[in-house]
């Protein structure tokens, strides 16, 4: 019988500080290499002032304090939308947010999973040896971000089944509508020569991704299915006569639940429970991505998420780049669990239509 995300979280929820967590060493992670090589040396630095080349007149003010405050010093960006109509609420770090893209790291993984499901090659039962003596289910890899498990599935798929869903979700595409800052990021013609489509299916191997674009598919994943154009609006009447625009239907309906579950286990007990607000109703699902960005060279921490799981109001994408240890997924959920829990403190998830007021200064 199908268990509905619902029915996770009140089985997770009963049970969550009473049975222990597993260490998996690096999961979700690029292998370890010494931070203390010349090659990281000088390189992107860990903190910086995101926010002070942005325009951010008309943005969302409310969201837009909450991203600020929350990102801090942190190099990096945040990217927010509203999943139900596309439209961009604030971009913090325009420069990066709106710039050529970076490796997606485990982000890919929710892309690979639908399109396993899809394909038939799994379903949400299905159980995958991931070591000697160990099996998951897709909501236990999502969850802990397991490599081996992605791995084959992208195996089993190849390269031209995975390219066909990366490409349907966004990936190598604008993911905005009149953007002329925006870059489409990238996506290989040919598997990866390091990996192969396996590296490919866990890290992303060979694909460049915006935050931009993993804000756009974080909210196709909020709303059922619907890929919007996202649209960023720069004046005052853009912004009363917002419209709508509707990239592709994506037909994923039937399949969401069991991607939703592992989004959703994710927050609750695994790489991604530090953005879960303790004081809140609103129920965040997402993803963590960890791993080195070799083109830089720096590390990147990914976290995409949207919120609250039953009326979506918010999705998110969460960049972070730097040379130390603390730039990883993990962190990057830090940084959405602040957003969320000051969005709660503004009441921006009540019933109660949040009216977005225009921020007239510079």
């Amino acid at each position: 019988m199908r268990q509905t995300a619902k029915a996770l979280l009140a089985t997770v929820m009963a049970t969550l500080f009473a049975i222990p967590v597993p260490a998996t060493p690096a999961a979700g992670t690029a292998v370890a290499r010494s931070h203390k090589s010349s090659r990281y040396r000088g390189g992107v630095p860990t903190f910086a002032d995101s926010s002070k080349a942005d325009d951010a007149r008309y943005d969302d003010p409310v969201v837009r304090a909450a991203a600020v405050s929350a990102l801090g010093r942190y190099n990096g960006a945040v990217v927010a939308v509203d999943p139900n109509t596309g439209r961009i609420l604030t971009v913090v770090n325009q420069k990066i947010a709106f710039g050529d893209g970076y490796i997606p790291c485990s982000t890919i993984k929710p892309t690979i999973a639908l399109a396993a499901l899809e394909e038939n090659v799994i379903t949400r039962d299905t159980m995958l040896k991931v070591s000697r003596r160990k099996y998951m289910n897709l909501t236990e890899a999502m969850a802990h971000s397991n490599n081996v498990f992605f791995e084959q599935l992208g195996t089993r798929m190849g390269f031209e089944t995975v390219s066909k869903y990366g490409r349907l979700l966004g990936l190598g595409e604008l993911a905005g509508y009149n953007l002329p800052d925006e870059h489409p990021g990238s996506f290989p013609t040919t598997a990866p020569e390091h990996g192969g489509v396996a590296r490919m299916s866990s890290f992303g191997e060979g694909i460049q991704v915006t935050p931009l674009q993993l804000a756009s598919l974080a909210a196709a994943f909020a709303n059922g299915g619907t890929l919007y154009y996202l649209q960023y609006p720069h004046s005052e009447e853009e912004v009363q006569n917002f419209t709508p625009r509707v990239k592709r239907e994506l037909n994923i309906s039937l399949i969401l639940p069991e991607i939703r579950e592992g989004l959703l286990a994710t927050v609750l007990y695994g790489t991604g429970k530090s953005s879960f607000d303790r004081g809140g109703d609103e129920m965040p699902l997402g993803k963590t991505g960890t791993c080195d960005d070799h083109t830089t060279p720096s590390k990147i921490g990914w976290f995409i998420t949207y919120a609250d799981e039953a009326n979506p109001k918010i999705a998110l994408a969460v960049l972070l780049r730097g040379n130390t240890r603390s730039v990883k997924g993990p962190m990057a959920a830090v940084v959405a669990g602040r957003i969320y829990r000051k969005l709660r403190e503004q009441n921006y998830f009540s019933d109660t239509p949040h009216a977005v007021a225009l921020n007239t200064g510079h």
